[in-house]
């Protein structure tokens, strides 16, 4: 089951409109609307586990965030809170079971080319929720991954903003050739390099790493996105005794952490098993403590 909600002023300084609850399958982008013609529009996906949703706020900050990035008009982040909740409470009350994980995508463009360029333009804005396949043996049985080069150096977005790298943006077709490519070798993520030899980001998650009594992950600075799951998981990791830390992590250290983690809403936490066809060690106890927290912490 999907539900969709039409955010009626995704921008602030639009005509108020209220958002609606709108057949999934209705129409919704113009054929010149430039999210869909050039990719020109952001996005975030909120996990709710158990019927309770996670990191509402993080997401929506990080919206703004990337926003800012792509020069779009604000958005008008108390519309989207509304259609978020919407969509939510329409597809829990629409099923027979609370879903053990589903998630509501949010989606920001900057409109119809025609309207765009008078601010605030006419942006389009909605909220899609849905039933995400249970992750739990995923979380379990962890998952395999690839390096692969981004084609940039280390810090690319503080000197060239223009390529948005640190913004969540619709334009996802290097994301989902580099998925295809692993999907081709037999693997089913990428861990992204700079070509200077530093770690970046999966796709879709957050690279996370254990060495000793220490959880590390890729420094945001310069442009990786802040993972909203990834906040979550140090949050779990702290209140299990370990240490946090931020900074630039070489792509070598990855081969001698004691686990790696892939950190996302849908899944949370997924322990990598292979890295390059290398086996690597998986704290299961680790892993499922930390999942625990993170899935009494929600809303």
């Amino acid at each position: 089951m999907r539900t969709l909600v039409l955010c009626g002023s995704p921008a602030l300084g639009m005509p108020a409109s209220p958002s609606r609850l709108i057949d999934p399958t209705t129409p919704l982008a113009g054929a010149t609307d430039l999210g869909l013609t050039r990719g020109d529009g952001i996005f975030e996906s909120v996990g709710i586990h158990h019927g309770r949703m996670h990191d509402l706020e993080p997401h929506l900050e990080r919206l703004a965030q990337s926003a800012r990035l792509m020069d779009l008009p604000a958005p008008d982040l108390a519309v989207f809170r509304d259609a978020i909740s919407q969509a939510v409470d329409a597809l829990l009350a629409g099923v027979d079971h609370v879903p053990v994980t589903a998630l509501c995508k949010i989606v920001y463009t900057r409109g119809e080319e025609a309207a765009a360029a008078v601010a605030p333009g006419r942006p389009l804005g909605f909220a899609l929720a849905y039933e995400f396949p249970d992750p739990t043996e995923a979380r379990r049985r962890g998952t395999s991954a690839l390096t692969l080069t981004r084609g940039y150096p280390l810090g690319i977005g503080a000197v060239a903003p223009w390529l948005t790298v640190g913004a969540k943006t619709l334009s996802y077709s290097v994301n989902m050739a580099a998925l295809r490519h692993a999907a081709a070798q037999g693997v089913e993520e990428v861990v992204f390099t700079t070509t200077d030899g530093f770690v970046l980001e999966a796709p879709r998650s957050t690279v996370v790493m254990r060495r000793g009594d220490v959880v590390t992950t890729p420094s945001i600075e310069g442009g990786l996105l802040h993972g909203t799951a990834q906040r979550a998981a140090f949050d779990a990791f702290e209140a299990l005794g370990l240490s946090t830390e931020y900074r630039d992590v070489r792509v070598e250290e990855l081969a001698g952490a004691d686990a790696l983690w892939l950190a996302d809403s849908a899944f949370l936490l997924r322990p990598l098993h292979h890295l390059d066809g290398r086996r690597l060690e998986v704290d299961e106890a680790l892993t499922g403590a930390a999942i625990d927290l993170m899935l009494a912490a929600g809303s």
